[in-house]
């Protein structure tokens, strides 16, 4: 009985370890994970033992040189079981698979706490990065940073922080993104900004991005606007001058509007403004020197300090010139002395003079040509009212058109004169204050009217001379000594439906009759209808006068008749 019951106990023994190893057997499945440890090393494998019915073999190309010199016998490995038999029933393990399983277990977990993982942006592909991340990764373009990055393969090579934001382990897909974090990293700075934000702080910030009117400043998490009529008290003709993105920049915040969330920021109001001090600095008078800095049609402004301008207007430019562009006597970034005219720091205007830095030669106009001088110089212009006569550089005397002829009605200074041509005249009235010299060319000779025409020309005189115009007024007519005459339209003698230029031509001789000589206006009126009508009363008086003489002759030769008769008879 003894021995019976001894072979059942151990019968018993080995049905419950075949059942243990059935069990073990039962739970390592092809395509799990489980822990091992390493029985031996081989040049080209690593034995491990997982409690299974023969030790695994993993090749050594699967860990890394550093792994296998720390490599010992003894190390607990977790491993992936490929095949519990292969061809020659051994049991294939990988420890490649392991790592890469354990990775996306991480990942997967990282997904779902939404927490960030460093990764390694390796090349670009189409619409994005990929990126390495223990497996690879996708990054769309879109999702890089919070704008637009020109230059992406400036970022392979680079580490930066990402977020999963999709995973799928069975397709071995995974995308990224680090605009995510971005987004989060600037919110949280611009609720820290905004609520330390107030107005007249100074604040740091970096510029963000230009355009022509200013320049964006990101203050941390939000932006704030630099305009350009704020970055200096000095001219600014565009804000890249001053800016470039990515300058650290130290600016004011001039005004928060927390409804809008718009901030204004200045730069210059960190320093006090010129103008405050103007008036003392640059008294009228005073001489300074300055750069050009602009030009527009009527002057040029002048930069005497960075933010203080003035402006030398063109009629200040030149004494003897008449400046019709400032761009005829100076040029953007030229340094020019200027006296100081007029300063309005309300208007922040500052009036200046490049003229008055020389002598004015209009001050010695008056010494060199007082009035009653003969002066000679050449016709530099004609207009229709006058000729300018160039008396030296910047000089001109003007001989208007009413002082060219004593006698003559001239109706364009042309008539008598042409560019370039040399002539005397008188000085007749010097205006310093608006620099004009008045010329006289009639007073180069001696007036006819005081003496010579009232005692040659009366009135009731019939004279003769050539027709010299012809106007819708009257005809003029000239007469001996260059007088002219005028037959004003009404003395014509013609009717309303003829007109003058049709009956009389130039040149032609005309008889008139003098109705009016005015010494005062120098002006004599000549009437053809008087002429006319004074010569037939002549002809009607010289045959009245011839028929009377004829009545008288005949009464004679009746008288004589008679007497001889009366004769006969008493003889």
């Amino acid at each position: 009985m003894g021995t019976v019951s001894s072979s059942s106990d151990a019968q018993l023994d080995r049905n419950a370890l075949a059942a243990l190893y059935e069990e073990t057997f039962r739970n390592l499945e092809e395509g799990t994970i489980t822990e091992g440890r390493v029985v031996a090393l081989t040049k080209d494998k690593v034995i491990v033992d997982i409690g299974y019915k023969s030790e695994g073999m993993i090749p050594s190309d699967q860990f890394s040189s550093d792994d296998l010199a720390n490599l010992k016998i003894g190390d607990r490995l977790q491993v992936y079981i490929e095949e519990c038999e292969d061809a020659d029933g051994n049991l294939v393990l990988s420890k490649e698979k392991a790592d890469k399983m354990k990775i996306w277990e991480e990942l997967e977990k990282m997904y779902k706490d939404e927490k960030s993982i460093e990764g390694k942006i390796v090349s670009r592909i189409k619409g994005g990065m990929m990126v390495d991340i223990g497996v690879k990764a996708f990054l769309p373009g879109s999702q890089i940073d919070l704008h637009p990055v020109r230059d992406l393969d400036g970022l392979v090579g680079k580490t930066f922080p990402l977020k999963i934001i999709k995973i799928n382990h069975r397709r071995g897909n995974v995308v990224v993104s680090r605009r995510v974090l971005l987004e989060e990293t600037r919110d949280k700075k611009r609720q820290t900004t905004l609520a330390n934000l107030k107005e007249g702080q100074l604040i740091q910030g970096t510029v963000k991005n230009i355009t022509d009117y200013g320049s964006f400043i990101d203050l941390g998490g939000i932006d704030g606007l630099l305009h350009i009529t704020d970055m200096s008290w000095g001219r600014v003709g565009h804000p890249s001058e001053l800016f470039t993105v990515g300058d650290k920049v130290e600016v004011t915040v001039l005004k928060y509007d927390r409804e809008t969330g718009r901030i204004s920021l200045g730069l210059k109001q960190k320093s006090a403004d010129p103008w405050t001090n103007v008036a003392g600095k640059y008294p009228i008078g005073t001489r300074v020197r300055g750069r050009v800095v602009s030009l527009t049609d009527y002057g040029a402004f002048v930069e005497l300090e960075p933010g203080v301008e003035g402006l030398v207007h063109v009629s200040e430019m030149s004494w003897t010139h008449e400046v019709r562009h400032p761009s005829r006597v100076v040029a953007v970034g030229d340094q020019v002395e200027a006296a100081v005219l007029n300063v309005d720091p309300a208007s922040r205007k500052i009036s200046l003079g490049m003229k008055q830095t020389a002598p004015n030669p209009w001050d010695m106009i008056e010494g060199k040509y007082p009035i009653g001088t003969r002066i000679e110089g050449k016709v530099k212009s004609l207009t229709d009212f006058g000729v300018f006569v160039g008396l030296e550089e910047g000089i001109d005397g003007l001989i208007h058109i009413s002082d060219m002829s004593w006698t003559k009605h001239i109706k364009h200074p042309s008539e008598l004169f042409k560019k370039a041509q040399k002539v005397e005249a008188i000085v007749l009235r010097i205006d310093k204050e608006k620099e004009r010299l008045s010329l006289g060319f009639k007073q180069l000779t001696r007036d006819p009217w005081d003496e010579v025409i009232p005692s040659r020309y009366h009135v009731g005189d019939s004279v003769t001379g050539k027709v010299s115009k012809v106007a819708d007024f009257g005809i003029f007519v000239e007469l001996d000594g260059g007088v002219e005459g005028l037959i004003h339209v009404s003395e014509s003698g013609l009717d309303s439906s003829q007109k003058l230029e049709e009956k009389f031509k130039l040149q032609e001789d005309l008889t008139a009759k003098i109705i009016k000589v005015d010494r005062e206006e120098r002006k004599i009126a000549l009437s053809l209808r008087d002429h006319q009508l004074d010569w037939e009363r002549k002809q009607v008086d010289d045959y009245h006068s011839s028929q009377g003489a004829l009545d008288q002759s005949l009464g004679r030769a009746v008288k004589q008749s008679r007497k001889r008769a009366q004769a006969d008879d008493q003889e």
